[in-house]
């Protein structure tokens, strides 16, 4: 016979209730301003546009000011509008072009050739503690010698020619280089090299398949710096027996203290700079392309 189920509440112990649960807060997104201040953090590329564009106009409006309300002396500085009118009337009635192509010449001539010689030796010192004891403190030794104290042997060894020039630029960046590409060898994780050791890799397979390729993002941007440097070196290069070329145009320029055509070169050769130095951006983005990924 079945049992019915009693009508009355058992003495047992009342069920506690399930405590109420806020609901979320929504996340108030983050400023942009106070985002854009983020350590390492982004920026929108029109935003990184119009900044660089801001950067580069204060100046000249500063420079304007100076010139054009406080009435600067123009011997001493000239305003953007002389200086404007020296540049076109070099390209008109000068060889602006020529001097140009010379100098740039010049500059990639001594930096290729620093980085031919450079980027091997870099990496052996940097891959072999034997090479490194050998060479770093020589290499270090010399880069402290100002390539200008050089001319007087270029100009004995080499000549007043051409490669006179050049090897001023390659002795003002080479051992600079050598170390730079070293540094960036060794900052090679060595967990990379145990672990292709592991499987069996020989000593050329780990240079080339691995220390090599490692390193050459790094490599690449010390290419980028070394040419600016190889930059600074130009006007001291023409001072061996010149007779073209950017820096010889500003050497002469201020024997006759024509301070507007000083200005003209010296920001033709930043220019230059700033278009070479953005194809090597570019072309690390296209080598490269992974270091770029967003997220």
């Amino acid at each position: 016979m079945a049992i019915a189920p009693s009508s009355h509440t058992s003495p047992a112990s009342p069920v506690t209730p399930a405590p109420r649960v806020a609901p979320a807060q929504p996340v108030a997104p983050q400023a942009p301003q106070r985002r854009w201040w983020t350590v390492r953090g982004g920026i929108p590329s029109q935003a990184y546009a119009v900044l660089a564009l801001i950067g580069l106009v204060l100046p000249l409006l500063a420079w304007w000011l100076a010139t054009s309300v406080a009435g600067a002396d123009a011997v001493f500085l000239p305003s953007p509008g002389q200086v404007w009118a020296r540049a076109a009337d070099w390209w008109t009635e000068g060889d602006l072009a020529g001097d140009i192509l010379v100098s740039v010449g010049r500059v990639v001539g001594g930096f290729l050739l620093s980085a031919v010689i450079a980027l091997p030796l870099g990496l052996m010192i940097g891959t072999f503690r034997v090479v490194q004891a050998l060479l770093e403190p020589l290499t270090d030794f010399v880069r402290y010698m100002p390539a200008v104290a050089f001319i007087p042997l270029v100009m004995l060894w080499v000549g007043i020619d051409e490669s006179s020039k050049v090897a001023i630029i390659f002795i003002g960046t080479f051992f600079q280089m050598v170390l730079m590409v070293a540094e960036d060898v060794r900052r090679v994780p060595l967990a990379q090299i145990e672990a292709a050791q592991t499987m069996g890799a020989t000593r050329t397979e780990l240079v080339e398949k691995v220390v090599f390729p490692s390193a050459a993002p790094a490599l690449m941007d010390t290419l980028r710096v070394t040419m600016g440097w190889a930059w600074t070196y130009l006007v001291v290069a023409e001072l061996v027996a010149a007779n073209s070329g950017l820096g010889y145009a500003i050497l002469k320029a201020q024997r006759f203290l024509q301070t507007d055509k000083i200005f003209a070169g010296i920001i033709l050769i930043g220019l230059i700079g700033l278009v070479i130095d953005q194809l090597f951006r570019w072309a690390h983005r296209k080598a490269f392309p992974w270091l770029y990924l967003k997220g």
